[in-house]
């Protein structure tokens, strides 16, 4: 398969984090957006950049800081002095992948921007509706530790991310490997191996993953746990649900499967699942969200019959 050659090539440059680059291409073949967590230096931007290069589509980066306004991302109508006329000016969100720098940079009425054209894939500008080009994702990047000088997305912001994945550092053997590269001046180019068409047409053959009764039946086991969960306040919402099921029909994809078991589930209910929690204050003295999803995934009885 086609998305079997771009994981090769981005795993030769994000050097020792294959799961991650699998499950980047997993939320973007199930149509949904990412959210990259981690500190600074640990590659978020190379790796967004690096999936954004690896297919054939127009690709658009902005940097987020709190004099952004919506008109600098969506456009505005401006008036034309010359014509005595309003004129449309598209902003650079009319692309098919959005790489946006430090999210929660922005305040949150830029922030508030994102939302129609994350959930509708369109955008209204002076009361006019315009639909995005198809594909259309956003891949956004933020560092969870600092505080100043940010405003923490909101739950409904956060909601419409597929995937919420913490890079994490590399190995000592990828680090090695990584300084041997500085120092050897190798640069790896990035070639566009899947062009807009295949993508698409791969999109529509996740939808035709199939899913056993018994997978169904595991996955909102998990899903009620999360509502059930002594240090959770707020558990998945359907929404979460829906999530649920694309990321595990695109996770069964790559793996070259036309069927989803529970392991496929498991792999990423943790990514589709942990930023749409809130735990209770005991629950955030005591553990953390994906903590709590860990320990949910290990007591869920996991169907044995054959799928």
């Amino acid at each position: 398969m086609t998305i079997t050659r771009v994981l090769e090539q981005l795993d030769q440059i994000y050097l020792g984090k294959p799961d991650i680059t699998r499950l980047c291409c997993t939320a973007l073949l199930a149509n949904g957006h990412i959210l990259l967590e981690d500190v600074p230096g640990t590659g978020k931007t190379l790796l967004a950049k690096s999936i954004a290069k690896s297919f054939e589509a127009e690709f658009t980066r902005i940097q987020f800081t709190a004099d952004l306004l919506p008109s600098d991302i969506i456009g505005a109508d401006y008036f034309n002095v010359q014509t005595q006329t309003f004129e449309n000016r598209t902003g650079p969100i009319f692309t098919n992948i959005l790489l946006i720098d430090e999210v929660n940079r922005a305040v949150p009425r830029t922030q508030s921007a994102l939302l129609e054209a994350m959930e509708e894939r369109q955008v209204s500008i002076g009361g006019v509706t315009y639909q995005l080009p198809e594909p259309f994702f956003v891949i956004a990047t933020q560092n969870p530790i600092e505080s100043a000088g940010t405003f923490a997305l909101p739950d409904a912001q956060l909601d419409r991310f597929l995937m919420s994945l913490q890079v994490g550092y590399p190995e000592a053997g990828e680090e090695r490997q990584l300084i041997l590269q500085t120092i050897s001046k190798t640069r790896h180019i990035v070639h566009a191996l899947m062009s807009s068409e295949t993508f698409l047409a791969a999109q529509q053959e996740v939808e035709e993953v199939r899913i056993h009764e018994d997978v169904v039946t595991y996955l909102l086991a998990l899903i009620q746990e999360t509502r059930n969960h002594p240090l959770v306040e707020v558990g998945a919402s359907p929404r979460a649900t829906l999530a649920l099921v694309k990321a595990s029909q695109a996770y069964a994809y790559i793996e070259d499967r036309r069927f989803v078991t529970p392991e496929d589930v498991q792999a990423v209910a943790t990514h589709v699942l942990a930023h749409r929690l809130t735990l209770t204050l005991e629950g955030d003295v005591k553990s953390t969200k994906r903590a709590v999803l860990a320990d949910i995934l290990e007591r869920v009885d996991v169907p044995v019959e054959k799928v």
